[in-house]
């Protein structure tokens, strides 16, 4: 499994090298934003590790960039640790969120959880009325009209159809798809269900988001 740590903090990124070495991982170590484009839109790696604060270009229009040509895996590793930070970077297209300073133990264990994750199976899809979800070509379609999601937005419409009319809780959701408990004060989930109904509901006369106060949302065709 090969590695890309983007991180302009030289003992950080040393360190990371050394410890993810020392676990088995391939290491590459870029120490500016633009080194870590270039080597992301060049190379093919399993999982990126990236910094926000970045000199050349941050990291969140760095993960733009990988989000425009690939579906690798970003752990985002940063300092900022507000929860708009955190939403913005799960809502931007990463897939996990840890704030130093971090435990390596904890580190590692959402490296190998990101890394566990298989591709997926050929030919896998789902339908909800007329909405159709091409799993290997991530491609979303609505009354034959193509919807472009987020990463994020993807996989939870991908959770909600495939459980369909089963009723999810936030924290079952944002284990599922974020891989990751978030505190009870935190709104990701509704942020990212408000976004998904925007794009997926709001243009067509059939709502299949459906709310249920106190629980959880489901996707379902209403009565």
């Amino acid at each position: 499994m090969r590695i890309l740590v983007v991180e302009d903090e030289i003992k950080t990124a040393e360190y990371l090298r050394n410890g993810l070495g020392e676990s088995g991982y391939r290491v590459e170590v870029a120490n500016t934003g633009i080194e870590g484009q270039f080597m992301a839109s060049e190379f093919e790696f399993d999982l990126v590790i990236l910094d926000v604060m970045l000199p050349g270009i941050d990291g969140w229009q760095l993960l733009g960039s990988i989000r425009r040509k690939s579906a690798v895996p970003v752990l985002f590793l940063t300092a900022r640790d507000a929860v708009e930070d955190r939403v913005k970077g799960l809502e931007l297209g990463a897939d996990d969120y840890l704030v130093k300073p971090f435990s390596y133990a904890e580190l590692l264990a959402r490296v190998r959880t990101l890394l566990r994750r298989g591709p997926p199976r050929e030919g896998e899809s789902f339908k909800l009325a007329d909405l159709e979800i091409d799993v290997l070509r991530r491609k979303v379609t609505r009354q034959g009209q193509r919807i472009d999601l987020t990463n994020k937005e993807f996989a939870l419409l991908q959770l909600l159809v495939s459980r369909e009319g089963e009723v999810l809780s936030r924290a079952q959701i944002a284990s599922q798809v974020w891989q990751m408990n978030f505190d009870s004060d935190t709104n990701v989930v509704d942020v990212a269900v408000r976004r998904l109904r925007a794009k997926i509901d709001e243009p067509y006369p059939v709502k299949l988001i459906k709310t249920v106060r106190g629980m959880g949302y489901s996707a379902e065709v209403p009565d």
